[in-house]
């Protein structure tokens, strides 16, 4: 688990604005650290024991001690368990186009449209809705097809049963459900910290796992022996589902409702689904009414397939129409891109549309890996100046950012501090595409480490203000720190 930070900075702030340090001022500190060794100082008794120089604190209270030793370079750990808290902060989401609805009647305006409209809004609530609507009508036409499955394999329709048939029915009827509410269960107990971050994409999943559900429902007419462990575990498939899907829509939600006015939207978004809710099982009624569909099965599964099809596509056309503003790690790591390689960075409309909705953070290159125990970072080779060069050249930072040499892709290594806010992980993101677009091979790598925070120095002000002047909420900046490791340096 991970926590999310909101930024809430006014500007001017001190985050930003850093102070200039040079590369040969960086790499001097580095020098004069590396040359510093034990010969030819005087130590007392007390100086020549262990002494602390990094605690990292694990969330299960675990607590490992980076240990200086006085005799060789090698690194001393020693881990122990201490209760501690943790904390959290809480973010929110925000705004952006819009077509003439002038055609529709008041009355309906009124009935399906928030007060205020288009105003009250964010400029792609319509949009999305016209997309949305199709979207729920195609998946109650779905629910329709699937519910004939279960209540045939049920024996519904099939024979007049007795009360102990209608029992044994109303109990694997419940089983299921229950089976089912687990799936919610875990989603909303393990999964709650995901939704800010990218609802659009767990929104999306949210139907890929919701079809998979419906798949096992279908096949109960086959197979109606099996009818509790299929319907049971289309139940939990579609549970899941729900725990992603409302979550991730209540984001949504909150996106829209730029005037304050989120139970509005929320009871206008009502109208719009039993409307869909109300036709689409309409149409799946009239489908179940033709002659060959109700006794063929196959004619039955292509059909669900068709529909269920279609209703991805369109689910995924609405969630691509919205246009948040806020930077989540997907956005950052486009806008940190386009900043270093063209100096300048897309606005709102241009990177949201070009943003993969799909795609998991683990398959994006260049490789960013957050929460990594410092003994990892270091490697096979821990020693006491190789720890000491990382604090001494990321003392200013709320993170330790290291390359991964062993890997042959370029990856990187970060962990961070304790203190470390959403800033701390754009910073970290900027210098990991700057090292990827700069680094040589060839050259020592803390040389090339000084050299980034240095250009980040330089450049990341300027960054921000782009950030700024494109229409992006520079201060609802929704990157999770981890919090499973936190860094806390020790004076030596």
């Amino acid at each position: 688990m991970s926590l999310s930070y909101s930024l809430q900075l006014p500007f001017p702030s001190p985050v930003f604005l850093s102070p200039r340090n040079t590369i040969e001022k960086r790499l001097g500190n580095l020098r004069t650290l590396h040359s510093s060794k034990e010969g030819g100082q005087q130590h007392t008794e007390n100086d020549s024991q262990d002494q602390v120089i990094l605690l990292e604190r694990y969330r299960n209270g675990t607590i490992k001690r980076y240990m200086l030793d006085d005799d060789d370079d090698d690194l001393q750990i020693r881990a122990f368990l201490e209760k501690h808290d943790s904390t959290s902060n809480e973010f929110q989401g925000s705004n952006l186009s819009d077509p003439n609805l002038s055609w529709l009647p008041q009355v309906l305006k009124e009935f399906m449209l928030p007060a205020g409209f288009p105003g009250s809004v964010s400029d792609d609530y319509l949009q999305y809705m016209l997309l949305q609507f199709p979207t729920n009508v195609t998946g109650w036409i779905c629910h329709t097809l699937v519910t004939s499955s279960l209540l045939k394999a049920v024996g519904v329709g099939s024979f007049s049963g007795t009360a102990a048939a209608a029992s044994a029915a109303a109990i694997r009827w419940v089983s299921k459900d229950g089976i089912g509410a687990v799936g919610r269960l875990f989603i909303g107990g393990r999964f709650g910290n995901l939704f800010d971050d990218d609802p659009k994409q767990w929104r999306m999943y949210a139907d890929f796992i919701g079809s998979a559900g419906s798949i096992f429902d279908l096949t109960t007419q086959v197979y109606p022996a099996y009818f509790l462990p299929l319907a049971s575990l289309g139940n939990l498939a579609k549970a899941v589902a729900r725990g992603l899907k409302d979550p991730s829509f209540r984001v949504i939600q909150n996106h829209f409702a730029i005037s304050g006015n989120l139970g509005e939207v929320s009871a206008k978004e009502e109208v719009w689904e039993v409307t869909a809710q109300l036709l689409g099982l309409s149409l799946g009624i009239l489908i179940l009414d033709t002659p060959g569909l109700v006794k063929s099965y196959p004619m039955l599964v292509s059909t669900w397939a068709s529909m269920r099809l279609l209703h991805l596509w369109l689910r995924y056309l609405s969630l691509s129409a919205l246009q948040f503003n806020t930077i989540n790690l997907k956005r950052a790591r486009m806008l940190v891109q386009s900043h270093i390689l063209q100096s300048r960075v897309p606005g709102c409309i241009d990177c949201n549309r070009d943003e993969n909705i799909l795609l998991w953070q683990r398959f994006i290159k260049p490789r960013i890996i957050f929460g990594v125990p410092m003994e990892e970072m270091l490697g096979s080779g821990r020693s006491t100046s190789m720890l000491k060069t990382l604090l001494r050249l990321y003392a200013r930072e709320k993170y330790i950012l290291v390359v991964n040499q062993q890997q042959i892709d370029f990856e990187v290594f970060v962990s961070f501090k304790v203190g470390a806010t959403s800033v701390s992980v754009l910073r970290s993101v900027w210098q990991t595409y700057w090292l990827h677009e700069n680094l040589n091979v060839s050259e020592d790598i803390f040389d090339q480490l000084a050299k980034s925070l240095s250009m980040m120095d330089e450049k990341f002000n300027e960054f921000i203000q782009q950030l700024d002047k494109g229409g992006w909420d520079i201060h609802q900046i929704n990157l999770r720190v981890p919090k499973e490791i936190s860094i806390d340096e020790c004076p030596v």
